[in-house]
């Protein structure tokens, strides 16, 4: 798959920086229409398309652990200690400027 990707992705460059003309231009546009519309082509593309749908749940539930398991190594522990950055999002906080923009002689 990275080197379909590879190929596509150095097509389109050399479509978009040739200097070649519209006569190749055209050639390279036929022959991509005609790799694309290849029954082969379009198999693999349903197969990968089936395959994507078939893994999502199993994708979902990885990325859904992983990122719970992040969110629980940034919480705070329950020590019963605030942490500095909830000190300074909580509105009843000390920490928080009456004024964040103050309006002073400027230079």
């Amino acid at each position: 798959m990275k080197k379909l990707m590879l190929l596509v992705a150095g097509g389109v460059g050399y479509v978009l920086g040739t200097k070649a003309g519209r006569e190749r231009y055209e050639q390279i546009k036929r022959t991509a229409t005609r790799v694309k519309d290849d029954p082969r082509v379009q198999e693999k593309a349903h197969h990968a398309a089936d395959l994507a749908k078939e893994k999502a749940p199993l994708v979902k539930e990885k990325v859904t652990t992983a990122a719970s398991a992040a969110a629980d190594k940034v919480t705070p522990s329950g020590n019963g200690h605030k942490s500095d950055l909830e000190d300074q999002l909580n509105p009843d906080s000390v920490a928080r400027q009456d004024n964040p923009y103050p309006q002073g002689d400027l230079p």
